[in-house]
């Protein structure tokens, strides 16, 4: 004996067939949905089967956190971004640059996170995002592109590293902070960076980057001038910290 949604679907392929052979539209057939008498119909607020067999009831896989119901967020956008700033703006972080990385899908890898490599990029993305701060307080938007550009004296990546200390899911958003940390070196100075994620309101990593000055045109390390370093220290808010182990590097 067949069931009732096997002679439902039944019934659609009759009246399928019958309107492809006396040449119906596309517009006749969505109007069919739309008519009750139609097998096609389905009854607003209700959904049809995906199998003639009774589809199982579907059970959700993920179980809310913290105590939510489903469907609520444990915190609302507005104040995990607030809770961000905040949280590195008074570890001195700039405030001016704080860069805004937003986790998707893609980013995870077989171990069901977000794969190491990724934070390079985003730590890449919050870096220039700072340097073009630091070129707009040295000289407007004219600086900020040549500085970008590779032209003239601008900054060059030296190394960097970083330390993991939380795994990040999808979806989440990672808010990118920079500060730069300053020795007796004329050339070159340090970048610490910090990720803070929305969803679990703490730093999930840190970094640090040395940053070197650059003439692009003569292909060589140099000294900005005491105007940039002024900027840094004084605007910018630098931390002074002379390198531990080893003699101050000459300019």
């Amino acid at each position: 004996m067949l069931s009732r949604h096997t002679n439902l679907y039944l019934l659609r392929g009759i009246y399928l067939n019958k309107a492809l052979l006396s040449g119906s539209s596309i517009e006749s057939l969505r109007m069919a949905f739309k008519d009750p008498s139609s097998p096609f119909h389905i009854p607003p607020g209700e959904t049809g089967p995906a199998s003639p067999d009774e589809p199982p009831k579907c059970e959700n896989v993920h179980p809310p956190k913290q105590g939510c119901e489903l469907g609520e967020p444990s915190m609302s956008t507005e104040k995990a971004v607030r809770g961000a700033r905040e949280a590195l703006i008074s570890m001195g972080y700039d405030a001016n640059s704080l860069w805004e990385q937003s986790i998707v899908w893609g980013h995870h890898d077989a171990f069901r996170h977000v794969n190491n490599a990724h934070y390079l990029r985003f730590i890449e993305s919050g870096r220039i995002r700072w340097l073009m701060n630091l070129g707009n307080l040295l000289g407007g938007e004219e600086r900020v592109q040549t500085m970008l550009a590779g032209q003239g004296v601008s900054l060059i990546l030296k190394s960097v590293n970083i330390d993991f200390r939380s795994p990040v899911t999808f979806p989440d958003t990672l808010l990118v902070g920079h500060k730069a940390i300053v020795s007796s070196s004329r050339t070159q100075f340090s970048l610490v960076a910090a990720l803070y994620s929305y969803s679990q309101q703490k730093v999930v990593a840190n970094s640090e980057s040395t940053l070197v000055w650059y003439d692009y045109d003569k292909l060589k390390k140099c000294h900005p001038g005491d105007d940039a370093w002024r900027v840094l220290r004084d605007v910018m808010g630098s931390e002074y910290k002379e390198r531990v182990g080893r003699p101050a590097p000459r300019a």
